[in-house]
């Protein structure tokens, strides 16, 4: 324990922002992340004020020989922004977001969620295009690739990324972008926390909302094929600019869900209309195929909404402290087999917590060539599928991690490689990492021994550094 108190006195005389010590009121919350399944106990947590505690934290991590854990929304499904006995460095107050609407330009600290990003940006009708839950840190999902609700019309938010300015292990402060440190801004688009600690990220926006279009067909569980065939037909017709989702889950308690189907089990296709236009004539397009191709949905519910609120409809059903574990893959279309498969294991599900989301990645996300950033997805169209199983307390959770392990198994014959999102990669996915990357591993790991040679940053998705 002296150490210990030694180590957390000197960091504080260094540190403009505050130093949280296990013995210190506010440890717990200050170690606490999104997943509830996890429990670790840091030796240090370094609220960082500003780039210059960031670069006085690394240095005294490294100097007092204390494994590294970075933290921005602490989002991250396996929870690697704490670690036992490790310096979290802790970005959440850096989480200014400028906007420049004329530029079309966004800075967004570190730290920032997306809900603040979306804030900011949509007071002028502008946007990032991110992910789908508000309290998700804008860090760890950008590092990782991006996607969400406006992948099909924009790409992934990595395609919109300018520039970061990055902390590196030897504390020098850099600027990573197309005109400087190329192979590193490469790198950090797509090959996750790897390369140093972004403490600024700077974007590209793009026009939408403030007001875009919503629809939500619900169907039941029986009808999970049906569906699933009916999505495989309409994709290849889509409008660019619309988002298209199919999700299994239990229909939640709000007010536009009937009480009689309020908690039941089944499938949903999610239709996201762009345009701004009221109603969204593309989006009207596709509402009229389901309609007239469906089974008899329990509800459907079709409205104009905000953008902000789009982006945190989600935010309550993933809310922190429930326990999660999570898999993914990538699937190259909705063949017999695959939707054999998909209707057959949700009707396994345990908790009614648990979701399967399917993301249609088409459109923008095929026009950036494949070699253009680190990502390891691949460019084709294709889907990611999220496997997420979700329980209320901890002596739930073992029955949803057998049903995501069984249920993975089974797609994995059908599945394109044995990569996943690596935003979604929980530990037992380790020995994953080369395959999620393919072809680009071999570079990123050189790249890695340029910017972190004795792999400082590796509570991650860990690329080794080349040898």
């Amino acid at each position: 324990m002296t150490a210990t108190v030694d180590h957390t006195g000197n960091l504080r005389a260094r540190m403009t922002g505050t130093v949280v010590a296990p013995d210190d009121p506010g440890y717990d919350e200050a170690r606490r992340v999104w997943n509830g399944a996890i429990d670790h106990n840091p030796a240090l947590v370094a609220r960082c004020a500003d780039v210059e505690d960031v670069v006085t934290a690394v240095d005294h991590a490294r100097s007092c020989g204390l494994e590294i854990a970075v933290r921005g929304g602490g989002h991250h499904v396996a929870g690697l922004s704490a670690g036992n006995g490790t310096l979290v460095i802790d970005l959440r107050s850096l989480n200014a977001v400028i906007v420049d609407p004329a530029a079309r330009r966004v800075r967004a600290g570190g730290g920032a969620l997306l809900r603040d990003v979306d804030a900011a940006t949509q007071e002028h009708g502008l946007a990032v295009p991110s992910g789908e839950i508000g309290h998700t840190g804008i860090g760890g999902l950008t590092l990782g690739g991006g996607m969400g609700w406006l992948t099909r019309r924009y790409g992934l938010t990595i395609d919109h990324l300018l520039g970061a300015q990055v902390v590196l292990a030897d504390g020098r402060v850099v600027r990573a972008s197309a005109d400087e440190h190329p192979d590193l801004f490469w790198a950090l688009r797509g090959g996750g926390g790897n390369f140093g600690i972004v403490t600024e990220f700077e974007f590209a926006v793009v026009p939408v909302g403030p007001v875009i279009s919503f629809g939500l067909f619900f169907f039941g569980l029986d009808d999970g094929a049906k569906v699933l065939r009916l999505a495989r037909d309409l994709i290849p017709d889509l409008p660019g600019t619309v988002g298209f989702q199919v999700i299994a889950l239990c229909a939640p308690p709000t007010p536009f869900v009937p009480q009689d189907v309020q908690f039941r089990p089944g499938w949903a296709l999610a239709v996201i209309g762009t345009t701004g236009e009221q109603p969204d004539a593309d989006a009207e397009t596709v509402h009229a195929r389901i309609r007239a191709q469906a089974p008899a949905p329990l509800f459907e519910f079709c409205t104009p909404m905000p953008f902000t609120a789009l982006q945190q409809m989600f935010d309550e059903a993933n809310d922190w402290g429930l326990h999660v574990y999570e898999k993914g893959c990538y699937l190259a279309d909705l063949g017999d087999p695959v939707i054999e498969v998909l209707a057959g294991q949700v009707a396994r599900r345990v908790s009614p917590l648990s979701v399967v989301h399917l993301f249609t990645l088409g459109g923008a996300y095929c026009e950036v060539a494949d070699d253009a950033t680190a990502f390891g997805g691949g460019r084709s169209p294709r889907f990611n599928l999220f496997l997420v199983g979700l329980a209320p307390d901890l002596a739930g959770l073992p029955a949803e991690r057998a049903w995501v392990r069984e249920f993975y198994a089974a797609l994995a014959p059908h599945a394109i490689g044995s990569g996943v999102y690596i935003n979604t990669m929980m530990p037992d996915d380790a020995a994953r990492v080369r395959a999620s990357f393919g072809d680009k591993y071999d570079r990123l790991a050189a790249i890695k021994a340029v910017y972190d040679p004795d792999n400082v940053f590796h509570r991650n998705a860990n690329i080794p550094p080349a040898r």
